[in-house]
């Protein structure tokens, strides 16, 4: 059996690894290279050619990473590859209002000089973080790259064998879906999910501005959704506007003059005249969270783990934390001589992640009940306790705290 020709015999003349990663986007690039820097030989499978993957033009599409998740990518050896194209999170601000009407005079600010390790966290853009991850990738030793799709997965006492369209096979000792919301690795696994849509849809943009932002992150609720406001490097800022469903698909049908005349209202004159900058896009919006993020010889990552509302910046940073956990929790198992793929070891990374996940998925749950609606009495206490917590320094400095990700049970990759 440690004959490697009689073992890929066994395995239907297949290529082997000790794992197989199901996706390519940002969280599997990045637990490949985690993987592979504890000796884990890794094969990352993505349907999307690596070349279409690398050559993303500017499109406004950009990530509020948390400090914890940058000293992650730091330590796989992908931060200093964007961090030239990175923005410093100094300052946030949430404040409540109306469309029109501005903010209220209660606002709670959050201002990185508060806490000793530095910026909160930085914006990056989709386009350098994701061609940052494969150019890693391409030079990592360990990891093998497929562009194919999975049609069918087998598991036995040994491993996994995965069916690709094309019509090879691979294996590997355990197979981690990082395969989004839809995962097909989950639905073949029977792993079923548990959630709900929030008749919402997220309109992303990215807009320039006359006026510097001076790293400042605005979050403006308002009783449709929620304007995220999030400085990128120049006089630029990213968008996440939260709107009704029905309201959001009449303003992504307008055409991009129409569509500034609705947002500008909305966005204020803060910065100075707007214009949009790059492509929109919509994503509707919903919690949804898997049953198990584990089965037999199989984990799940980020988004084919969990996915919630954007109203506070977590889902990538929740990914790259499961990103921490596992790798951890393999590595030490494979030190301890263990099958980090057994039942037992694939629990611990379920019990560190799961209870976490679900704590921030029903804060982001409940923040979005209680901004989204224009109730006076509602609307007053959220005012209220916004200047509350905002003379409080510290409680407030426990939120930056929470917003820089260096709260909890944190992996060895995100600590300091």
């Amino acid at each position: 059996m440690d004959n490697p020709a009689a073992l890929s015999i066994l395995r239907g003349m297949s290529e082997m690894s000790d794992i197989l990663i199901v996706g390519g986007g940002l969280n599997g690039p990045a637990l490949a290279l985690a993987l592979a820097q504890t000796g884990r030989s890794v094969t990352v499978i993505d349907a999307l050619p690596e070349k279409v993957r690398k050559d993303a033009a500017f499109d406004g599409r950009a990530y509020a990473l948390a400090l914890a998740s940058v000293r992650l990518l730091r330590r796989i050896g992908v931060w200093e590859r964007v961090e030239d194209h990175a923005q410093p999170m100094l300052e946030i601000k949430v404040s409540d209002g109306r469309a029109g009407e501005g903010p209220s005079s209660f606002f709670l600010p959050f201002d990185h000089a508060e806490i000793e390790e530095g910026p909160m966290g930085h914006m990056i853009e989709d386009r350098y973080l994701r061609r940052a991850l494969l150019d890693a990738m391409d030079e990592a030793e360990g990891i093998t790259q497929i562009t194919d799709s999975v049609s069918a997965q087998e598991v036995d006492e040994r491993g996994v064998t995965l069916t690709l369209a094309s019509g090879k096979t691979v294996s590997g000792r355990m197979v981690v879906g990082c395969d989004g919301r839809a995962s097909g690795t989950a639905s073949r696994a029977g792993i079923r999910r548990t959630g709900w849509g929030y008749g919402q849809t997220a309109l992303v943009a990215a807009v320039a501005h006359e006026r510097p932002h001076h790293g400042i992150a605005h979050q403006f609720f308002m009783p449709p959704g929620p304007l995220a406001i999030l400085p990128l490097p120049g006089n630029v800022s990213s968008i996440v506007w939260s709107e009704s469903e029905a309201t959001a698909a009449s303003f992504a049908a307008l055409s991009d003059e129409d569509f500034m005349e609705v947002l500008r209202p909305r966005f204020g004159d803060f910065l100075g005249e707007i214009s949009l900058k790059g492509k929109r896009f919509t994503y509707p919006l919903g919690l949804t969270i898997a049953n198990s993020f584990v089965a037999e010889r199989l984990a799940l990552v980020g988004d084919a783990a969990h996915g919630m509302h954007p109203i506070a910046g977590q889902g990538l940073n929740a990914g790259l934390r499961d990103v921490g956990a596992l790798a951890q929790v393999a590595s030490e198992a494979a030190r301890r001589g263990e099958d980090f793929a057994a039942p037992d070891v694939l629990a611990r990374y379920q019990q560190w992640r799961r209870f976490d996940t679900a704590t921030l998925a029903a804060v982001t749950d409940a923040t979005n009940r209680l901004f989204s609606n224009d109730n006076p009495l509602l609307r007053l206490g959220r005012d209220i306790g916004m200047g509350v917590l905002g003379a409080m320094p510290g409680l407030r400095r426990g939120f930056i705290r929470e917003a820089a990700g260096l709260t909890g049970d944190l992996p060895e990759l995100m600590k300091g």
